[in-house]
């Protein structure tokens, strides 16, 4: 074999055995499930259907002892091309005692309802950048944060950005956060209404197919009044996020938030306590049927 003859079939062979990886790599990084508290812009696609847990817990006041946990229930379908729907029902436990502003409680009981519409309106892979557009209503009768019971009604709307920054290795995203809430509480019939914004950074990295890990960083404000009326406090949360691929079906991921800094209204505090935890986690454990 002549050595032009030896050279075209090495270029053959290299072509061969580089076109797989070629495929995967146009494929890309699904974002759908790999952040703990940030959205992800990818869907799912046509009738996908996915059962999914999310565990959630917040830990640490300004004294005393505060536990918080919610255990979320999720059902979710891919009925069209490019659109999500997510049903939820969640279970909340909460122990605090000695809480400055906050009635002493230890109970476990069902929480409240949700459902999660989202729409892609910008793919990556045909675009310079992912956009999806999330709003999440719920109805809540115990309130997430003082476990009073109460008539909670609220959205949470995010405006998610997500880019590949290294094609099939590191994902970069951006989540634009605003939640509004009305709330009565059932004892004494006060009424109530706050909203909380926002944005979080993440950056995810796949150190082996199947298994991303990166970090989240959020900083969030929070109101008084629907339309940010008075303001209440602010706080940027950081931590590491870890995303794991357990089968072609199952999948989990974990993250966990620090409060980095923080300041309530008319207080020089490095932390707000007040309005936010020292600590937040998350758990999420999914499985396509």
């Amino acid at each position: 074999m002549s050595s032009c003859a030896r050279t075209v079939r090495a270029i053959v062979v290299c072509f061969a055995a580089l076109v797989p990886a070629a495929v995967q790599a146009e494929e890309g990084i699904d974002t759908e499930h790999i952040f703990g508290f940030m959205i992800g812009t990818d869907v799912g696609s046509v009738g996908e259907r996915e059962f999914q847990t999310e565990t959630t817990g917040r830990f640490g006041k300004s004294s005393g002892t505060y536990r918080a946990g919610a255990q979320q229930v999720e059902l979710e379908f891919v009925p069209v091309k490019n659109f999500r729907i997510e049903l939820g029902s969640t279970f909340s436990a909460h122990d605090i005692n000695g809480v400055p502003g906050f009635d002493d409680r230890r109970q476990l009981g069902w929480q409240g309802v949700s459902v999660d519409f989202r729409y892609r309106f910008l793919d990556r892979q045909t675009a310079p950048f992912g956009l999806t557009v999330a709003v999440e209503p719920h109805a809540d009768r115990i309130d997430e944060s003082t476990a009073a019971a109460v008539r909670k009604y609220g959205t949470d709307l995010t405006l998610a950005f997500d880019r590949e920054i290294v094609p099939n290795v590191a994902v970069a995203a951006l989540n634009l956060i605003y939640q509004p809430e009305w709330t009565r509480f059932v004892g004494t019939g006060a009424a109530e209404q706050e909203s909380t914004i926002g944005a979080a950074f993440a950056v995810m990295a796949q150190l082996r197919p199947g298994f991303l890990l990166g970090g989240e960083a959020r900083y969030l404000r929070k109101y008084e009044g629907i339309g940010l009326e008075e303001f209440s406090g602010q706080a940027l949360f950081v931590g590491p996020t870890a995303y794991f691929q357990l089968s072609e079906r199952s999948r989990l991921t974990a993250s966990w938030s620090v409060q980095a800094w923080g300041r309530p209204a008319g207080s020089g505090a490095a932390l707000d306590l007040v309005n936010f935890e020292r600590h937040q986690a998350r758990l999420v454990f999914g499985v396509n049927f």
